[in-house]
């Protein structure tokens, strides 16, 4: 049985996240507006797709992203509360594919459409060991 076989298309989770100082522009650079960063949109609006489908995954398995595809729409301030959602839009063998966005409480700040890929997490972490082990 394929790792995908039991997870649906319109499987969706929402997460949401306050906007604090460590996930803005300013916390790497100093000389960077106060603002949501896009790289942790990003990790976010993953962490949120994951999610969706962790409970349909066999066990010792999960996934991982292989593709992102995200427009970051609107700046968005520290104390804001963003709300992520990702939504399963296809279910192939080997990946599946999400829409995902976030909104920041005032406007759509981000969308776009991720990939994420299923591992066997024992087999994974030991490509990874070999990796350092070389």
């Amino acid at each position: 049985m394929k790792a995908t076989a039991n997870i649906p298309v319109g499987a969706v989770a929402t997460q949401e996240i306050t906007v604090t100082r460590d996930m803005t522009v300013a916390h790497f650079h100093e000389h960077m507006p106060e603002v949501y960063g896009t790289p942790i949109m990003i990790y976010h609006l993953e962490v949120t797709a994951e999610a969706a489908i962790r409970d349909y995954l066999p066990e010792g398995w999960i996934t991982v992203g292989v593709v992102v595809n995200v427009t970051h729409l609107a700046a968005t301030p520290i104390g804001a509360k963003v709300t992520t959602r990702a939504e399963v839009i296809e279910v192939g063998d080997h990946t599946i594919t999400f829409a995902v966005e976030a909104h920041d409480g005032f406007e759509k700040i981000g969308e776009g459409v991720h990939v994420r890929a299923p591992v066997e997490m024992e087999r994974f972490l030991k490509k990874v060991q070999a990796k350092m082990d070389r």
